[in-house]
């Protein structure tokens, strides 16, 4: 079975700016891919090109098997695409909007309203399908404009920011959604703002920088690049916090505003043993002691050298 998304060699240059720099990308079917980098890193650019909106200038792309370039009609039948924005009308019923994007897409009024019906039940908005989508939650919209990108089974999905502004529930409905799609056979490219959502949700994560591949892996294998486990201490007053730091081994790195001192922890539990027990008995008395594995944050700091508030997570 070929991989759902091929992408070998892809340069795009935009005059002398050169947005992909020989990008390569391959997406295995029935998963969740998600593509991370900080802002300018050539990510929107790739998934134009993907979505055949842009042509590209070297490389060879293909998607759910046909050549971007050379079949670009066939993959524009074979894909969905749900942007940041809502695309359905929040003054017709969950129904008739799907309704509506069936007929668009020339299914004839009956088969229409059955594949409504069949994605309302699929995305527990059976019940709602008749109240108008303005009475809809954030979370509900959501998986709304989920169903609408379905409306044609497509076997690729492309996800730019599906959760933004949406509260924690909302965020765990569409979630929830995602996994169900990807069950049931579909492919998705992910791409998010929320580290966590790809962290959460991605079998594999590819950071993109400068234009092409930094680094790829599942989020356990990118973590583990920029080291092992890390123990962290908060300790109960901020004035303890450089004697706590001072006890830690290989290394402290302390964060003032959280009162919290970090270290490397080697072996887990040797490190939060011998860590209890020095801190009592230089009566340093913690708020809270946890030992956690590196996040994809502190990837991102570690392959790019920008911290998380210069990323803009798209394709």
């Amino acid at each position: 079975m070929t991989d759902a998304i091929v992408v070998e060699g892809v340069h795009k240059r935009y005059g002398a700016k050169r947005a992909l720099d020989g990008l390569d990308l391959t997406v295995a079917r029935s998963t969740v891919h998600a593509v991370l980098g900080p802002n300018g890193a050539g990510k929107t650019t790739a998934v134009r090109i993907l979505s055949t909106l842009l042509r590209y200038d070297e490389g060879r792309v293909e998607v759910a098997g046909c050549d971007v370039r050379r079949r670009a009609g066939e993959v524009r039948r074979r894909i969905g695409l749900l942007g940041q924005h809502a695309a359905v009308d929040e003054r017709l019923g969950g129904r008739q909007n799907l309704e509506m994007f069936g007929r668009l897409y020339h299914l004839g009024a009956r088969r229409a309203g059955v594949r409504a019906d069949e994605l309302l039940d699929r995305f527990g908005l059976a019940d709602t399908g008749r109240k108008a989508v303005a009475e809809y939650s954030g979370g509900m919209r959501r998986r709304l404009d989920l169903a609408a990108s379905l409306i044609t089974d497509p076997e690729v999905l492309f996800l730019d920011e599906p959760t933004t502004g949406l509260d924690p529930r909302g965020r765990a409905e569409v979630w929830a959604a995602v996994r169900s799609l990807v069950g049931g056979g579909t492919t998705v490219l992910l791409t998010t703002q929320y580290l966590e959502e790809a962290d959460q949700l991605a079998d594999r994560i590819s950071l993109v920088d400068g234009g092409r591949v930094a680094a790829e892996g599942t989020a356990d294998e990118l973590k583990a690049m920029v080291g092992g486990d890390r123990i962290d201490v908060v300790v109960r007053d901020a004035a303890q916090l450089d004697r706590a730091a001072g006890l830690l081994t290989g290394g402290a790195v302390v964060d003032r505003d959280r009162r919290l001192a970090g270290a490397p922890a080697g072996d887990r539990m040797a490190t939060l043993a011998r860590t209890v027990r020095v801190l009592e008995e230089a009566g340093i008395e913690a708020e809270d002691i946890a030992v956690r594995r590196p996040t994809l944050d502190e990837v991102f700091l570690a392959l790019t050298g920008r911290g998380p508030d210069d990323v803009e997570v798209a394709a």
